[in-house]
């Protein structure tokens, strides 16, 4: 597997495919929340393997090191991928200067946010039609 910074004019049919697959047809996030004007300054993370896409993740630095957008294809789940993309986003953030990193998490995803060392620091919301925390962590 490999992870790296997506160019996102070059790679964006590569994220698209992922998040398209994870959010509109798994979860059925609807169409018009899933794409937003965040894209365009967020930094964005493609994992590989054999040159396919099978993740992605987001990075927005002006929200203060909102993560976001990630997305792991049914048939790679449980072997890491989230998980090297998270750190590599942990990375990027630190060189970066962050002091710290956050998301939405979904409530299904909190144990894995937990092994990574973030901390609950809100009360259940909805986003999408999905319930969320906020979760936080410091790098």
């Amino acid at each position: 597997m490999q992870i790296r910074i997506a160019d996102l004019d070059a790679d964006f049919p590569a994220i698209k495919l992922v998040r398209e697959t994870v959010f509109w047809l798994e979860q059925r996030i609807p169409k018009d929340l899933e794409f937003d004007d965040r894209d365009a300054v967020c930094l964005h993370l493609l994992a590989l393997e054999r040159d396919e896409p099978i993740g992605t993740a987001r990075l927005d630095i002006e929200l203060g090191g909102k993560i976001g957008r990630v997305a792991v294809l049914a048939e790679h789940r449980r072997r890491g991928v989230a998980s090297a993309l998270m750190q590599r986003l942990h990375e990027i953030a630190s060189e970066r200067g962050l002091r710290s990193v956050w998301c939405n998490a979904q409530r299904s995803a909190v144990p894995l946010y937990e092994h990574l060392g973030y901390a609950v620091t809100s009360a259940p919301f909805d986003e999408a039609g999905i319930e969320h925390v906020r979760m936080e962590r410091r790098l």
